[in-house]
């Protein structure tokens, strides 16, 4: 990331984590699109409201992965190849504490957050079924996302598309396999998506005791070395934090939504699923910005950093808000594919809800870019100050203020739109008034200074 042209580079290393999380919403669509055409409404809305629980509880520990990334990343880049194999074998070592603890919290507190979410009584055992075989898998999926954050920061975004390909295939099959042909029901989908992450997590463990590179992992090696831990975590846990109460803040989204029946969990939640393609441009510049950030500050090549955020930015945007403009026009059809029924309520609660949404992807992608742009360069503090304030703070009090007053399901949905524009503006501001990338330069100066003295 470090030489040749930076907009080949960028979108080299961007192109597979766009496949790879295309493949990963396939699989996860795949689960809402068995349940719902075999098991109906009330099944559909257990399997698509879990979207915001599930990040709720995963998304402080996958923020610490990134901590990680960056981390690994800037060592790299600066060659500083011993501390890179201690920082790697102290994130397995992480991912290995953080996916038990994960599978005993949601086994044991599933049933008590989905009740705190106001899940109506039609859905909530259906929900409780398929929560606790997921998390029963976690461990599965956060070694995953450990060793792909290990292969990101080392600049290998292929490896990870390719195991998660597998992964994807693997889960479709099951899900047909167990809900279809084998009547597992609810569980069958959780056992399939466990089993799948499994399966990744495996390859991706494999492959990495094997590589003929500095991010090798040996097993004996894997241990916890205090002095990086903490260094990862104080570069990991803004982004965590962050996760977790903007996953907090869609709890409670979610938990208004559940007020207007199975019908609006259905319909909100089919439409959650397809939201999640138009975070795969999203995610994969975002991720892409941190590794090349990370790696040219090492590197301490500044005017290559600017340039990289530029096209960055302009490429996720753009493809962002063509993903929404389809979504806008044929979200009729595409709500429809989930339900067997084709039940008109659900449909008409999903298309309103993609109609609302939509055509301000473009905003999302600029807030994610700019916060993997910033998070690359070490202060994860700003970004995860601006998403609380705006993506939690602002829209959690927005609706609780505004639908005690108006019952009305639109005024939730415009939460998001409203604040993805506050924190464009936050980021806008921070990122052209604060210059920190002038401080950056000034320090090197500096020390350029001090050595001829």
């Amino acid at each position: 990331m470090t030489e040749g042209k930076i907009s080949k580079r960028i979108a080299l290393f961007a192109l597979p984590i766009f496949i790879g999380q295309l493949f990963q919403q396939m699989y996860n669509v795949a689960d809402s699109l068995v349940v719902g055409n075999v098991l109906g409404k009330q099944a559909l809305a257990a399997v698509t409201s879990s979207g915001s629980l599930i990040f709720l509880i995963v998304g402080f520990i996958y923020g610490v992965f990134v901590g990680a990334g960056v981390v690994i990343g800037r060592y790299y880049g600066a060659q500083r190849y011993d501390m890179v194999h201690r920082a790697v074998h102290t994130t397995v070592a992480f991912g290995l504490a953080a996916g038990l603890f994960l599978t005993v919290f949601g086994i044991i507190f599933t049933p008590h957050i989905l009740k705190l979410m106001n899940t109506p009584e039609d859905v909530i055992d259906k929900s409780i079924i398929y929560f606790r075989f997921y998390f029963a898998g976690s461990i599965g999926s956060v070694l995953y996302n450990s060793f792909n954050g290990i292969y990101q920061a080392r600049g290998d975004s292929r490896h990870p598309l390719y195991y998660l390909m597998i992964a994807s295939i693997t889960n479709v099959f099951l899900d047909i396999l167990f809900v279809k042909y084998l009547g597992f029901g609810i569980k069958g989908a959780a056992i399939a998506t466990a089993i799948s992450q499994f399966l990744s997590a495996g390859i991706s463990f494999f492959k990495l005791t094997r590589v003929d590179d500095v991010h090798r992992i040996t097993v004996k090696d894997i241990r916890f070395d205090l002095h990086l831990l903490k260094e990862i975590l104080a570069t990991g846990l803004p982004t965590g934090v962050q996760n977790s109460v903007i996953g907090f803040a869609n709890v409670i989204v979610q938990s208004n939504i559940n007020v207007f029946g199975s019908d609006a969990m259905a319909g909100c939640g089919s439409y959650s699923k397809l939201e999640g393609f138009a975070f795969l441009p999203v995610t994969s510049f975002s991720v892409a910005l941190t590794t090349f950030t990370s790696q040219n500050l090492g590197a301490k090549k500044y005017d290559r950093v600017k340039k990289g955020a530029a096209f960055g930015l302009a490429s996720g945007v753009a493809i962002a808000e063509i993903i929404g403009l389809i979504f806008f026009i044929l979200a009729p059809i595409l709500i429809g594919i989930f339900d067997r029924e084709h039940t008109p309520e659900v449909i008409a609660f999903g298309v309103r809800q993609a109609r609302t949404e939509a055509l301000f992807y473009c905003l999302l992608s600029f807030s994610h870019c700019m916060a993997g742009i910033i998070r690359g360069s070490g202060k994860t503090t700003v970004p995860m100050l601006v998403m609380l304030i705006c993506w939690c703070v602002i829209r959690v009090s927005y609706i609780t203020a505004i639908t005690h007053y108006i019952k009305d399901i639109t005024v939730i949905f415009w939460a998001y739109p409203l604040t993805w524009a506050l924190s464009t503006i936050a980021f806008t501001l921070y990122f052209f008034k604060a210059d920190w990338m002038h401080n950056f330069e000034r320090k090197e100066e500096k020390m350029l200074k001090k050595r001829g003295a």
